[in-house]
């Protein structure tokens, strides 16, 4: 058996494995078949690896020291999906981002800066750049605090993140298809690509109050099958090409709030709903609703940028957004999570 330095860390909503990536091939097909190992991909419980059967949990973070004058952090997020035998690299997760300031200082790649540590990372996926703020009240990581967030029994240490060019992030433009609203399956919608790429539809368009659970709208093939129907034709009227082996464009079906927040939504991974909300899936949403003539805009009828407060299934989730432009390219948003390191070790995988 073979054996790697490993890290098991909490996330934000996120769990997952926290490697180096002297420690992984530079080669992506060895690197993606020891990240299946490590987390028993292929199989419905995972069972022969550290992955919890469940894509919120089958995650992996590869951190490095960067090259690059803009970051201290190369971080590269891998999504190890549960019942593929595949990995796909090409979306962001801001919820694992909550976790890697706080790992990256504990391996020695950036000094503290007591009593808070702005660690600068670029994410490898989208070439996008976030500033985290890390407790380091005495020299080290603190993860106890009273922050909460919803989603995430207990309270720990608040992990500020702001993400400095979202606008985007994966196709180069915030707008990809080039307008506001595309229509697809005569279904309107939003392709939208700030954070992540993601696909906004108004639940009620394709059947739905929006207040539905997670579990409720997985079993409802019919719905699953129509939102992938709009995804497939979305992703290539967004430059992304066919992407039906890839886990973007997201999808998410939004409704009115119904709880004193802006807007709510259940959002898609993109086959399954998401049991509370991806922080890149949000900034897209939050940014989308301060934009005239989207799909979201139509229902929040937003006159400002500031907070933002989007309801979930497991809560809701405040993100803040300034603009110091004229344009929705130069919004930039920030937002509030916590962290938590679990277990530190070796992961044995096969040789």
């Amino acid at each position: 058996m073979k054996k790697i330095p490993c890290t098991l860390m909490r996330g934000g909503t996120s769990r997952g494995a926290f490697l180096l990536a002297e420690h992984l091939p530079e080669e992506r097909q060895r690197r993606d078949a020891i990240l299946m190992a490590i987390m028993g991909s292929g199989n419905e419980l995972e069972i022969d690896g550290i992955g919890g059967g469940n894509p919120l949990t089958s995650k992996v973070a590869i951190i490095r020291r960067s090259d690059d004058s803009k970051a201290d952090i190369d971080y590269l997020f891998a999504q190890v999906l549960v019942h593929e035998h595949r990995v796909d690299t090409t979306p962001n997760c801001g919820n694992m981002l909550s976790a890697v300031g706080a790992f990256a200082i504990e391996h020695g790649l950036i000094e503290t800066t007591p009593p808070v540590t702005r660690v600068r990372i670029r994410n490898v996926n989208t070439n996008t750049y976030i500033e985290a703020d890390v407790q380091t009240p005495d020299g080290a990581v603190e993860y106890e605090g009273q922050a909460k967030i919803d989603g995430v029994p207990g309270t720990a240490a608040p992990v500020a993140l702001t993400f400095l060019n979202a606008a985007g992030a994966k196709t180069g433009q915030i707008f990809p298809t080039g307008h506001r609203v595309d229509h697809f399956n005569s279904v309107a919608v939003t392709c939208i690509d700030m954070a992540m790429p993601v696909v906004i539809i108004a639940a009620e368009d394709v059947g739905k109050t929006g207040y539905e659970s997670p579990a409720e709208l997985d079993a409802d093939t019919e719905l699953l099958r129509r939102i992938e129907s709009i995804r497939l034709q979305a992703g290539k009227a967004m430059g992304l090409g066919d992407v039906s082996n890839m886990v973007i464009p997201k999808p998410m079906l939004i409704s009115p709030a119904r709880r004193g927040g802006t807007i709510n939504v259940r959002y898609f991974m993109p086959h399954s709903c998401h049991k509370a909300l991806a922080i890149t899936g949000a900034i897209a949403l939050a940014s989308s609703c301060a934009t005239e003539g989207t799909v979201a805009h139509r229902m929040t009828q937003l006159t400002d940028y500031g907070d933002i407060n989007i309801e979930h299934p497991g809560g809701c989730l405040d993100i803040h957004l300034t603009n110091e432009g004229n344009e929705p390219s130069s919004i930039r948003a920030s937002v509030i999570r916590t962290a938590r390191k679990i277990f530190a070790g070796e992961v044995y995988i096969p040789e």
